[in-house]
């Protein structure tokens, strides 16, 4: 198959798919504000309804890479739109499900699509592009997801709570439609396929140091981030003081933050991701354990969530870029399986966090101390994340003299 041409300027393909990728990001994230929609509405309690995110990230992190394995040799075009139109069937059967089953097999086709289409379209958005930009590239796409935070989920949680959450996906499947159409006119049909891998030669790259080493990296970072973002509002009410309002301004606030650090990451890790990713999670880290000394105080919470929300997301293309380049060099034709176990480790680490975060919030340490428990997680990104650098540091070194002889 001819390769696509890259080019430095930004591929009009690329917004193609970080359209698609707001759809799946305002899907995945919205279901949280709408639970008690849905409770009231299908008769069920709160935490019941909480399956409907644990059971769409079980689709992500399990369904995406043995999705992405066995679809390998499938033109990436065709896949892309064969993914779109399977989150558009998922949207429109949590639309008009009957019963709560129906709703949760929707959000599980849902969450197919989404660990499949963020493993390729990573590997895509890479073809596209010079390979200096290729991390620039994985970002805009990325763009998508952190847009989604910003502006997809307080929409959709606002359209569930005025006119039902069945209103909410029907709207989702609606941009699905145009991310549909947009990957129809501009995604070329000549992207490279990567060399044929047999599906149980694919997962060998469970068995790869250094791929596990940055698989394990993805989720103690999360974890990290999500074991106080996500009790981060009861954190604001019951320790800063802001008021429910006040609190919505603030996460608007955060999520604009999470795009610029989304830009920011890209760039970063267009020369050297491993070295950029010691420094985002020092900073992450570091961010986090500020947060537990300020957290009383206000104006000095504002000014920590903004750097937080830049922090807690500027590694994702990073982490992305990395994992991709370690595959295409250690286990060529395997690069597509391993930037899904990424997705699927993005995914554990965000239940990880959550589980504990959920613990020390019902523990005598309280919701107060979400950040500096966080913060322990970000030092085990830290130490995984620099063992990885000094790693490929060493082989780099290994490589020079060899390439300066054969020259």
């Amino acid at each position: 198959m001819m390769a696509t041409k890259t080019t430095n300027k930004i591929h009009p393909a690329l917004w193609g798919l970080t359209i698609s990728a707001f759809g799946i990001g305002t899907t995945e994230l919205v279901i949280v504000g709408l639970l008690p929609t849905v409770a009231k509405d299908l008769d069920i309690s709160i935490s019941y309804t909480g399956l409907l995110v644990t059971l769409y990230a079980l689709g992500v992190a399990i369904g995406g890479p043995i999705l992405t394995a066995l679809t390998g040799r499938i033109s990436r075009k065709k896949l892309v739109l064969g993914l779109m139109l399977l989150f558009i069937t998922g949207n429109a059967l949590a639309a008009v499900a009957p019963n709560f089953g129906v709703l949760v097999l929707g959000r599980i086709l849902s969450g197919f699509a989404h660990g499949v289409f963020f493993a390729i379209g990573a590997t895509i958005a890479g073809s596209l592009v010079s390979p200096e930009k290729r991390g620039t590239a994985i970002a805009i796409m990325f763009a998508g997801l952190t847009i989604a935070m910003v502006t997809g989920v307080p929409l959709g949680t606002f359209v569930g709570q005025h006119w039902g959450w069945r209103a909410t996906f029907t709207g989702v499947a609606g941009l699905g439609l145009i991310g549909f159409l947009s990957n129809l006119l501009l995604l070329p049909a000549t992207i490279p396929l990567s060399p044929a891998v047999a599906v149980k030669d694919q997962f060998k790259v469970l068995k790869n140091g250094p791929i596990l080493l940055v698989l394990s990296t993805t989720a103690f970072a999360f974890a990290g981030t999500f074991t106080t973002f996500t009790y981060l509002a009861t954190l604001l009410e019951k320790i800063t003081g802001f008021s429910p309002n006040s609190i919505s301004l603030i996460l608007l606030v955060y999520g604009i933050a999470i795009a610029l650090g989304n830009v920011i990451g890209g760039k970063a890790a267009n020369k050297n991701p491993a070295r950029a990713l010691v420094i985002m999670f020092l900073l992450l880290t570091a961010v986090l354990l500020i947060l537990s000394v300020v957290i009383t105080m206000k104006t000095a919470t504002v000014i920590v969530l903004f750097l937080m929300g830049i922090m807690a997301f500027c590694n994702v293309p990073a982490l992305q870029l990395y994992i991709v380049q370690l595959a295409e060099k250690n286990l060529p034709g395997t690069e597509n399986i391993a930037s899904a176990l990424n997705i699927a480790a993005f995914n554990a680490g965000i239940a990880l966090g959550a589980f504990v975060g959920g613990k020390v919030v019902d523990s005598s340490l309280s919701v107060k101390a979400t950040p500096w428990v966080g913060a322990i997680f970000g030092v085990i990104a830290c130490v995984l994340s620099f063992v990885s650098w000094k790693r490929e540091t060493k082989v780099l070194a290994k490589e020079e003299p060899m390439v300066t002889n054969a020259s």
